[in-house]
C-alpha cells in the first residue's frame, strides 16, 4: 500500500510538474510573399512569359510550352462548350482548349459602348408622387469621364451617369455603429443654385463600416481577360499592378482562384490561401494577351470555381477584369446579363473593373453588374487601383446590405414638382420597392450613397402603400413634410428585407446655400458638373463652369487624398474642352 501510495504520489507530482511547463504557442501561419522573378516563379511551377518571337505565329497570339498551347489553326473551331472542371495545372495558363486566332482589328476605330439613357423629366406631384430607384455604389462613370477630359476630351454624353460622379467622393456622414441597422441617414434641403425659387432635397445613406478584426474571409475568382485587345499597357498590366495592390490585403484565411480567358477559358490558379501570396503574383506575371475574347465561357468556369469552393461563412465573389469587348461564343449582352442573374441566386458576388479605351463597352460592364448582385469600376490609373485595391478595400469586398432601395413619396401640399437628379438607369416601378423578389443594389463596408431632387416648393396604384399625403388636410400637410423618405434593404443573405424610413421637413431645411453643410455644398457641385457634362436642359446656362469650381472649392474640406482638389481641376478642363 505504501509503495502504491509513493507510486501514485510520484505520478501526481510528475503530472503537475508537465502542466507547469508553458504551453508552446501556436505559430502564426508563414506569409510567402516576395517578388515574382523568374527564379522563383519557376520553383513554384510558372514558366515567364515567352519572347515577342514565341508568341506570334501566324497572325495568332501564342504561349510557350506551358503558359499557352501552341496550335496552329486554319480556321476558328466552333464556340467550345463550358470547361470542364479540371484541377489547374502550376503555370499552365490553361487548362483547357486552345484560343481562336484574333479577329478582325478594329485599330483606330473607336468602338466604345455606353448605355442610352434619356435624362429625368420633371414630374407633376399630383399625378406621381411616388419615386423609387435601386441605389448605385458605383464608380466607373467617374474614373472614365476624368480619363476623357484629361485627354482634352469632351467625354460622350451617354458615358456620364450623374449619380455615380456623386458617389465616388466620401461626405463624411455620420457612421452607424450597429451592423443589425446598418445605414445612417442624413437629410438636408438648400436652395438650387442654378435654378431659383427651386430646392434641392440630398439624400444620403452611410453604411456601417465592419471593423478589420470582423470581416468575414473571403472566397475570391479572379476573372481576367487576357485577349489580345487586353495588351494595351492600360490594360492587362495596369490589371495585374491593381490584382496585386489587392493581394496585398489578403489574410491568412482568404482564398483566391485564378481564371483566364481568351479564344477559350480556364483555370490559372486553384483556390489558394492568403499565405501564398507569391504564388498569386507568379500566376498574374504568366498572363500575357492575346487571341480573341469568349468572355462568356470564362464567366460560367469561374462562377462553377466560386460555386466549388463556397463557403457560407465567407464573402464569395468573382472579379471581372476586362475592357468587356467580348467577341467569342456568348457574346450577347442580354444573355450574358441572364447568366449573372442566375448565379446571384448561389449568394456568389460579383465585381466588374473596365480598363482602357478605344473598344471600351460600358454597357456590357453596366448590365452585367446591375444583374450580377455586383459594382463596377473603372480603372484609369495606377492611383485609381489604389483607391479602389487598398484605400477602400473593405467597401470594394465586404457586403452589409443587398437588394437596397430608397422611395421617396413628396407631399402635394408642399412640392408641386421634382426630378430625379441621375439614377437614369436604375428606377424601379413603385410596386418594386415592397416586392423582395426584384435585385437592387448591393452596399459595402463602409460605403455611402447619395442622390438628389430638384423640387419646386408650393398621391396612387392598390399594390403599393396607401398615400401618406391622400388629404391635403392631413397631418403630414400641416406639419409642413416636403416628402417621407423610406429605405429597403436585406442584410447579406437574408432573403427578408428590412424597413428605414423618416419624414423629411421644416428641421432639414438651410435657407441659403453659403450655410449648408459642406457635404451638401460640395455634392451640388458634383451634381451641377455631370448635368453640364450630359447637357441636362434644367441646367441654367448662366451657371457656368467657374461658378461650379467655385462653388466645389469653397466645400473641399478635408481631402487627405487630393480627390476633392482632383476635382476642381476636372471641372477647369472641362470648361476648356468646351470652347
Amino acid at each position: 500500500m505504501s509503495t502504491f501510495l509513493k507510486m501514485s504520489r510520484g505520478a501526481l507530482c510528475f503530472l503537475v510538474a508537465g502542466l507547469a511547463q508553458p504551453v508552446p504557442a501556436i505559430a502564426a501561419p508563414t506569409i510567402r510573399d516576395g517578388s515574382p522573378t523568374a527564379a522563383a516563379c519557376e520553383a513554384l511551377g510558372f514558366k515567364p512569359p515567352p519572347r515577342e518571337d514565341e508568341r506570334r505565329v501566324g497572325g495568332v497570339w501564342r504561349r510557350s510550352a506551358k503558359a499557352y498551347a501552341p496550335m496552329a489553326l486554319a480556321t476558328p473551331p466552333p464556340p467550345p462548350p463550358p470547361p470542364a472542371m479540371a484541377p489547374p495545372v502550376p503555370g499552365a495558363a490553361y487548362t483547357t482548349a486552345p484560343a481562336y486566332p484574333t479577329p478582325p482589328s478594329d485599330q483606330g476605330l473607336d468602338t466604345e459602348r455606353y448605355p442610352h439613357a434619356a435624362v429625368q423629366g420633371v414630374r407633376r406631384t399630383a399625378d406621381a408622387p411616388v419615386s423609387t430607384f435601386s441605389v448605385d455604389v458605383d464608380t466607373a462613370a467617374y474614373a472614365n469621364v476624368r480619363r476623357f477630359l484629361n485627354d482634352g476630351q469632351a467625354p460622350p454624353r451617354d458615358a456620364v451617369r450623374t449619380e455615380e460622379l456623386i458617389n465616388y467622393f466620401d461626405y463624411g456622414y455620420a457612421r452607424p455603429t450597429d451592423p443589425a441597422k446598418p445605414f445612417q441617414p442624413f437629410v438636408a434641403v438648400a436652395p438650387s443654385p442654378w435654378s431659383p425659387g427651386h430646392q434641392l432635397i440630398q439624400i444620403g445613406l452611410q453604411g456601417y463600416d465592419i471593423p478589420r478584426a470582423e470581416r468575414p474571409p473571403l472566397n475570391l475568382v479572379f476573372l481576367i481577360d487576357t485577349s489580345g485587345s487586353m495588351s494595351d499597357e492600360a490594360k492587362l498590366p495596369l490589371a495585374r499592378k491593381a490584382l496585386n495592390l489587392l493581394i496585398d490585403q489578403l489574410r491568412p484565411g482568404d482564398r483566391v482562384a485564378m481564371v483566364a480567358y481568351a479564344g477559350s477559358a480556364g483555370a490559372v490558379l486553384a483556390p489558394t490561401d492568403g499565405t501564398q501570396k507569391l504564388k498569386m503574383r507568379c500566376a498574374l506575371t504568366a498572363l500575357e494577351a492575346g487571341g480573341s475574347t469568349a468572355g462568356g465561357a470564362g464567366l460560367d468556369l469561374a462562377y462553377a470555381l466560386a460555386q466549388q469552393n463556397f463557403d457560407p461563412k465567407a464573402v464569395n465573389r468573382v472579379i471581372l477584369m476586362t475592357d468587356g469587348d467580348f467577341n467569342v461564343g456568348v457574346a450577347d449582352p442580354a444573355r450574358l446579363t441572364d447568366v449573372v442573374a442566375d448565379k446571384r441566386k448561389t449568394g456568389v458576388y460579383l465585381s466588374i473593373y473596365g480598363f482602357g479605351q478605344g473598344n471600351y463597352n460600358d454597357t456590357l460592364m453596366q448590365a452585367l453588374a446591375q444583374n450580377g448582385n455586383g459594382t463596377a469600376g473603372y480603372v484609369d490609373t495606377l492611383a485609381e487601383a489604389r483607391r479602389a485595391f487598398r484605400d477602400d478595400f473593405s467597401g470594394s469586398l465586404f457586403p452589409i446590405a443587398d437588394d437596397a432601395k430608397i422611395q421617396v413619396e413628396f407631399n402635394p401640399a408642399t412640392v408641386s414638382e421634382y426630378r430625379l437628379i441621375g439614377y437614369e438607369t436604375r428606377l424601379l416601378n413603385r410596386e418594386d420597392f415592397n416586392n423582395d423578389q426584384v435585385d437592387a443594389g448591393e452596399v459595402g463596408s463602409g460605403v455611402s450613397v447619395t442622390a438628389l431632387y430638384e423640387i419646386t416648393p408650393v398621391g396612387q396604384p392598390v399594390a403599393s402603400d396607401p398615400l401618406r399625403y391622400g388629404a391635403a388636410a392631413s397631418p403630414a400637410a400641416e406639419a409642413g413634410e416636403l416628402a417621407y423618405l423610406k429605405v429597403r434593404y436585406k442584410l447579406p443573405g437574408q432573403a427578408t428585407s428590412q424597413l428605414m424610413e423618416r419624414p423629411i421637413g421644416a428641421r432639414d431645411v438651410v435657407g441659403e446655400l453659403t450655410k449648408a453643410p459642406e457635404p451638401v455644398r460640395f455634392a451640388v457641385a458634383v451634381a451641377a458638373f455631370g448635368q453640364k457634362l450630359r447637357g441636362d436642359p434644367w441646367m441654367s446656362p448662366a451657371f457656368t463652369w467657374d461658378r461650379i469650381a467655385d462653388l466645389a472649392q469653397g466645400a473641399r474640406g478635408d481631402d487627405p487624398f487630393g480627390q476633392r482638389a482632383e476635382f476642381v481641376q476636372l471641372v477647369r478642363a472641362a470648361r476648356d474642352t468646351a470652347r
